[in-house]
């Protein structure tokens, strides 16, 4: 919950404030080489021609200047050590806080050109700290300031903990596509610039808020410069219009003298000087000076010179300076990186140049993010958005879904028939009471087929309420789709069928044959489109459910449980090439393929020539065959002949058993064979056929029916074989939210053998995620006992936590084990409280 609180936060500012941290970030680039860019396209005012005499002293710049510009009042003088640059005079000027930087020739104190792009600075920067909006925009940019340092920490948390390995953390992946390289971007470029990124916001807001500014100078021990200390902290820059009591006669003295002194002592440590003007006649002169080679721009040295008795007085040499002395009195080189060298600060500019990246590629996460949670809500949207045919017959579109399948063509029929014009109402069967029925005059059943012929979940009490009873529905039309799997022929889309044969009973008429899908094949579901287009004359848009496998890394296969009495299963660890993100509970679908060894027999058994290449798809033969049922061959003239006739495999589907911040996306599989020996689809390309750190196509399926509730409510979690995998990762979620109240019921054959994860768990045991732990090991003695003979045996404890709000997870096998416990929880509860429980999402399972 943390994690999902810090992630609505960090993307909510990221596209609020994210515009004005980008015009912050930009700007701050360009400001920060304000000096190199000046004198770069200001080169004529910058240097000046050697020649063969001496550069003017201050006093005679000052005494020069004074007799061009009589009304101009000098603030400061500086001169530099290298013959080819300019010296400078510092004038007031009227709302110029600094006063105006004039630049003259060293030799003859003519005015230089005056420096072009300085009112584009000016603008830069006030763009930068501003907003150019004053105070208002000041408070904008401090605000923002501070969020950044959110985005920096919340964006780590977030990433935090993913694969630790430097080329997932630093490396952008190039060959990711869509959202994944948007997100994999926004992440890697994101974890560069940490460090910039921080610096810049901490040291950004000492301009922003005194109680910010007083907690920096506490903070690195530094005592705080009063105002009027800091105005002459920089002397030679003041701006003040402060009336000058000194003749010219005596100021031109006192510069002489002081540039002697300054000679005198310092001859050869400067590289520029810069004197302050007197007010008065008080005996002393300010200056400060840069060393020959400085540390950075600010790095100034200052002294006061009594010219009364030719002595220097509170010399402070930068160099001498403490490094957080250093740190609070260069505040601005900090921020810019020029503190810390130029090769630094170009990092810093480059870093400052990215912010409108995350801004840019927080928009797309977010509208993507968008788009993908409103997959099955956008017929609801178009509902109002198409003008409705009043003269025609409603229609009610009722679903039953364990998984969403269901939903989604269920929304999605009303969609093609909203756009047709037509009055639509979409109910889960759940939902559905008689008098809907009876009431209605077209209805359409979509209806999923769970385990081995049973009604989703939580269409359990339609089918004991509603299918049960008689009633008139000769005025009702009605079709039906069926969804299951043919891998059950016993029990093919039997729930369907069972709704069709109610139907029937009842006088209802069908508008065509019950159509069946299996394992949402899209020609199935086309079928089902062309029949309603046929029997309601309409243009019906065409629907499908778009299946897309990203790759992923068999990364570890690790034998469970050798020496066991039962078939193999493995722990099968997978590792992303994007960033996956999924919910405990939710499914894994492998797309599962043909070893080489079948694929070579089966080359072998058409006389095909191995690598021959298939034209129309620029791939091996190899390469095509991987994924195709190579049963259904039939004779073929050419190869794209042969794929025709080839459909693609059927894919599996698995528990996850871990959670995203484990790093791995971990299944529990055990092996499958038939009476030949022949290993599963599914099972022997997990365990067998599929090399290690080769790419596996899988897609994370939301199984929003086995998710976690929200809150700290206990749970009851029960489960016997590979069902252990849905379990664990509901368990490793609690025990990230420190959830303990907690219950695990788990059944296998061997203790010594088939105690699968036994480490992990023994751990949760002890640290108190688990409050209890039921073990069921059925060969461990000679009568027989499964997890139903524990749920019967702590049934007083199990009214406890129901009595407390418990959460049930059933996951494994259906046929025994969740059909059992089933039982026994109408036996312990009692019927109609179980059938409450489903409806109040108490009761949840995921079961295979």
């Amino acid at each position: 919950m943390l994690k999902k609180m810090f992630f609505q936060i960090h993307w909510f500012l990221g596209i609020s404030a994210g515009l004005i941290l980008s015009i912050m970030g930009v700007t701050g680039a360009i400001y920060s080489y304000e000096q190199q860019i000046l004198k770069w396209i200001n080169t004529d005012s910058y240097v000046v021609q050697i020649q063969n005499q001496p550069k003017l002293s201050p006093a005679e710049l000052y005494l020069r200047f004074q007799q061009n510009q009589p009304e101009a009042k000098i603030n400061s003088v500086t001169v530099t050590s290298d013959p080819a640059a300019s010296s400078t005079v510092n004038i007031a000027k009227e709302g110029a806080r600094r006063g105006q930087n004039i630049m003259l020739n060293p030799y003859t104190a003519e005015a230089l050109p005056e420096l072009k792009g300085r009112e584009f600075f000016q603008f830069v920067q006030q763009l930068h700290r501003y907003l150019t909006l004053g105070p208002f925009g000041k408070q904008i940019t401090g605000a923002c300031t501070l969020m950044l340092i959110f985005f920096v920490l919340s964006g780590l948390y977030l990433r935090w903990p993913k694969r630790h390995s430097i080329k997932q953390w630093f490396l952008v992946k190039p060959k990711l596509k869509g959202r994944n390289f948007i997100w994999d971007l926004h992440a890697v470029v994101g974890t560069w610039v940490v460090i910039f990124y921080l610096l810049l916001a901490c040291t950004g807001l000492y301009w922003s808020y005194d109680w910010w500014r007083n907690g920096m100078f506490k903070v690195l021990g530094v005592e705080r410069p009063q105002p009027t200390m800091q105005a002459n902290a920089n002397p030679g820059r003041s701006g003040k219009n402060t009336e000058n009591t000194l003749p010219p006669e005596t100021t031109v003295q006192i510069l002489e003298q002081s540039w002697m002194g300054f000679n005198t002592e310092f001859s050869d440590r400067y590289s520029s000087v810069t004197f302050t003007l007197p007010k008065k006649a008080d005996g002393k002169i300010e200056l400060s000076f840069v060393d020959p080679i400085p540390q950075h721009e600010r790095a100034r040295n200052t002294a006061s010179y009594h010219y009364s008795d030719a002595k220097f007085y509170d010399v402070q040499l930068y160099k001498d300076k403490k490094l957080n002395e250093k740190v609070m009195s260069s505040m601005l080189p900090v921020h810019r990186g020029s503190f810390f060298g130029p090769v630094y600060q170009f990092l810093v500019m480059l870093a400052a140049l990215t912010m409108p990246l995350f801004f840019v590629t927080g928009w797309m996460l977010y509208l993507k993010r968008r788009k993908q949670k409103k997959l099955t809500l956008t017929a609801r949207q178009s509902a109002t958005a198409i003008p409705l045919d009043s003269n025609t017959t409603p229609w009610l579109i009722a679903y039953a879904s364990q998984t969403g399948v269901s939903e989604q063509l269920a929304w999605r029929t009303a969609t093609a028939l909203q756009e047709a014009r037509q009055p639509v109402k979409v109910k889960t069967v759940q939902q559905l009471s008689l008098s809907d029925l009876q009431q209605a005059e077209q209805v359409l059943f979509v209806a999923s087929t769970y385990g081995t012929g049973e009604a989703p979940d939580l269409a359990a009490s339609f089918e004991k309420k509603i299918l049960s009873t008689k009633t008139d529905l000769s005025h009702l039309s009605y079709a039906v789709l069926a969804l299951g799997s043919q891998e059950y022929p016993d029990t093919y889309c039997s729930f369907g069928h069972r709704i069709n044969a109610w139907l029937q009973q009842n006088a209802a008429r069908p508008l065509f044959p019950t159509i069946e899908v299996d394992n949402a094949n899209h020609e199935h579901i086309q079928q089902w489109n062309q029949a309603l287009a046929q029997v309601t004359q309409l243009e019906l848009q065409a629907m499908r459910i778009d299946k897309t496998f990203d790759s992923w890394t068999l990364h570890q296969r690790e034998l469970l449980n050798p020496g066991s009495l039962g078939a193999p299963a493995f722990s099968i660890e997978l590792t992303p090439e994007h960033e996956a993100i999924w919910q405990a509970g939710d499914i894994a679908e492998i797309q599962p393929g043909n070893s080489p060894e079948r694929i070579q027999a089966f080359l072998n058994e058409h006389q095909i020539a191995a690598g021959t290449q298939v034209p129309s798809l620029q791939q091996s033969i190899e390469q095509a065959l991987w994924d195709r049922d190579l049963t259904q061959a039939k004779p073929f003239d050419s190869l794209e002949q042969l794929l025709e006739q080839l459909p693609v495999l059927p894919t599996r589907e698995y528990s996850i058993a871990s959670i995203p911040s484990q790093q791995v996306l971990r299944l529990v599989v055990r092996q499958q064979s038939d009476a030949l020996g022949r290993f599963g689809l599914g099972s022997g390309w997990l365990t067998e056929h599929a090399p290690l750190n080769t790419s596996i196509a899988l897609r994370i399926r939301n199984n929003e029916s086995f998710h976690l509730v929200d809150d700290n409510r206990p749970i009851i979690c029960i489960g016997n074989g590979t069902g252990i995998a849905g379990l664990l990762s509901l368990l490793s979620a609690r025990n990230r939210q420190d959830y303990t109240q907690n219950w695990l019921i788990f059944g296998e054959r061997q203790r010594e053998h088939d105690f699968f994860f036994a480490e992990t768990i023994q751990a949760w045991l002890q640290m108190g995620t688990l409050q209890r732990l039921d073990l069921a090991f059925s060969r461990d003695q000679p009568e027989k006992v499964y997890v139903h003979h524990k749920l019967r045996e702590q049934a007083e404890e199990l009214k406890t936590w129901i009595a407390q709000g418990a959460v049930i997870y059933v996951c494994g096998s259906i046929n025994g084990m969740a059909s059992d416990v089933d039982q026994a929880l109408i036996e312990i509860l009692g019927e109609s409280s179980v059938d409450q429980l489903r409806q109040d999402g108490r009761y949840r399972r995921d079961v295979y």
